[in-house]
């Protein structure tokens, strides 16, 4: 069995609200570091501190030295020398605020995780049995916050770009904390699943998958920067299928990671097959004798993947304005909690 396989089987789980209510609380603060995270790349803040202090690390400069101590060191790094040379030390805050908030969001969930995980296991709260499995997840959101740093270094060796091999890992790691504590939140909170067909649990299933692959995806997009060509839809270069362009390197298959048009592509693909099959999923829910609280899931999901598909379109025609990448990267991780909520609703018994 798979490291997250164990974490989320729950068979015969003590209900527990509280609990409950702490991991999905967990939950908001991951989505709301999701929000940071994709802010910072599209302002282009994330390379900004160019240091990992994981403890040190927490506190802001203090004066004028701390400042010019600060941007003295950011200087040193492509960023500056490619793109920001002649920046000042005022317009260097204003790309700092947002990575350091970044960063300390991050602290904070580990914090709050790992304070109330302790006190729920003094009061008894927690089963002896679920801890080593809550714990595994305080250990994933450490390994984020590595991933995070490994992530900011690829910019700061020789191009001021980050590897989108390592931030699609670290938005895919972030996307697995969140859908994990979500599982188990719903597993204590101990709602009995409604009678459903295998087939509609496969369907789900198979559209809990391609949302998180569509997300790995977008996380490639982000890396490369690939939103801001080929910014027409439903045609790529005046075609739907654009095969003159596409999967041009050598080897093929490294296209789908390094070629932006094959990029672009997979994802606008692997985005429209998410919102059929999550559609194809709540009719066939909404044709089957199960619970109305299961059919409100199924109906929030397939409306949602609607709306996303939307705002990637806008993005897309809008060439990634802030506001709307920032809101698809949020839509992302809804999507995906509302199709986890739905496929949980009807797990087997």
């Amino acid at each position: 069995m798979s490291a997250t396989a164990a974490i989320c089987s729950n068979p015969g789980l003590r209900p527990n609200r509280a609990v409950a209510f702490w991991l999905l609380s967990m939950c908001a603060m991951v989505f709301v570091m999701v929000i940071l995270g994709g802010l910072t790349r599209l302002t282009h803040s994330g390379l900004s501190i160019v240091e990992w202090k994981p403890v040190t690390g927490i506190f802001p400069p203090m004066n004028e030295a701390d400042w010019q101590l600060l941007f003295d060191q950011y200087r040193q790094f492509p960023e500056y020398q490619k793109v920001n040379q002649g920046f000042s030390v005022d317009e260097f805050k204003g790309i700092f605020w947002l990575e350091f908030i970044h960063r300390l969001w991050g602290r904070a969930i580990g914090v709050v995780f790992l304070v109330p995980f302790l006190a729920f296991l003094v009061l008894k709260q927690i089963e002896w049995r679920m801890a080593p499995r809550l714990f595994l997840i305080f250990l994933l959101g450490g390994f984020q916050g590595f991933l995070g740093w490994w992530m900011v270094k690829s910019g700061l060796a020789h191009e001021p770009d980050v590897s989108q091999y390592r931030l699609t890992l670290h938005l895919g790691a972030a996307f697995l904390i969140f859908a994990v504590m979500e599982w188990v939140a719903l597993g204590m909170l101990s709602s009995q699943p409604t009678q459903a067909g295998a087939g509609l649990r496969r369907l789900t299933s198979l559209a809990v998958a391609l949302a998180a692959v569509t997300v790995l995806a977008g996380g490639l997009v982000a890396g490369t920067d690939a939103g801001f060509t080929y910014n027409t839809f439903p045609l790529m270069d005046g075609s739907l299928i654009p095969s003159e362009i596409l999967f041009p390197l050598d080897p093929w298959w490294l296209s789908a990671f390094e070629d932006l048009a094959t990029i672009q592509f997979q994802h606008r693909i692997l985005a429209l097959t998410t919102m059929g099959v999550a559609l194809a999923a709540g009719w066939l829910a909404f044709s089957q004798n199960i619970a109305a609280r299961a059919k409100r899931a199924f109906l929030l999901a397939g409306g949602m993947a609607l709306v996303q598909v939307g705002l990637g379109i806008a993005t897309l025609l809008l060439i990634v304005p802030v506001a709307l990448g920032s809101a698809h990267q949020a839509g992302a991780m809804v999507l995906l909690g509302l199709l986890i909520w739905a496929r949980h609703e009807i797990r087997a018994g």
